[in-house]
């Protein structure tokens, strides 16, 4: 887990989501395994001044993935 801001890795977080927003993530989620290519989805609060990406990888495509990513991924820092 990534903090974008401040680019640093999170050991710990607490998502509080709505409803809609649970839904939402699980049609996101339900997507990106369904259809491996799509590699990500952001799923933004109403008013956009939140958002949430989702990527999911494995061995063979994680090194597509941007190098804060890849650095993260692979040294856990």
């Amino acid at each position: 887990m990534l903090d974008d801001e401040s680019d640093k890795k999170l050991d710990r977080v607490s998502i509080f989501l709505t409803i809609e927003e649970a839904k939402q993530l699980q049609s996101y989620l339900n997507k990106l395994l369904d259809s491996p290519e799509m590699q990500h989805a952001h799923l933004s609060s109403n008013d956009y001044q939140k958002d949430i990406t989702i990527c999911l990888y494995d061995n063979k495509n994680f090194i597509n993935l941007h190098p804060r990513a890849i650095k993260l991924i692979k040294e856990d820092k």
